[in-house]
């Protein structure tokens, strides 16, 4: 396989930084909306809050890394309305990826809850504090989350389809490691 063939190093080990991420993050949110007040909660919902930031300069690195560096190509052979598909579930989880952070960054200033990322610094509020401008956030935030897992889902089954199914190297181009062969 040529080297113009997968994704940049750096953006092959975002993407998966990413998905670490999206992966501690999201089981996160449904057990911190579930627990009693208390310290358990706050440290969770701290802990949420930083890791919300942090993807969201990952997602702003990923969009700058994407747009400087060349993607491989899709394979010729696939139809048309997939590779519209392919491209619009990737514009969907960048843009996910900086709203859904926002909106908690908004919320949590809408509800007067600083947002400090990891303990190191405390983010400016963007909003005044406002219950009706809280509670409208927490509804996109919530409906955001829908999309991301929805989106998300539809991405990992089409990476599978083109490995499993298709056998061809569209997985392989996102891999992190550099000497995995395609079967």
């Amino acid at each position: 396989m040529p080297a113009t063939a997968r994704f940049s190093r750096p953006r092959r080990y975002l993407h998966w930084l990413v998905a670490l991420l999206l992966v501690v993050q999201i089981p996160l949110a449904w057990i911190m909306v579930e627990q009693q007040l208390g310290p358990d909660k706050l440290g969770n919902y701290a802990l949420h809050k930083s890791l919300g930031i942090a993807l969201l300069a990952l997602g702003l690195l990923r969009i700058l890394a994407a747009a400087s560096t060349p993607r491989p190509p899709l394979p010729s052979a696939l139809p048309r309305a997939q590779r519209v598909a392919a491209r619009s579930a990737e514009g969907i989880l960048f843009l996910v990826l900086i709203v859904m952070p926002l909106t908690g960054w908004l919320m949590s200033s809408a509800a007067n809850f600083p947002v400090s990322v990891f303990g190191w610094f405390t983010l400016p509020d963007l909003v005044a504090p406002d219950e009706t401008l809280f509670s409208e956030l927490q509804q996109v935030h919530r409906w955001l989350s829908y999309l991301l897992l929805a989106t998300a889902a539809l991405h990992i089954a089409a990476a599978l389809r083109h490995y499993f199914v298709l056998r061809d190297n569209v997985l392989y181009s996102i891999l992190p490691l550099a000497r995995l062969k395609r079967r």
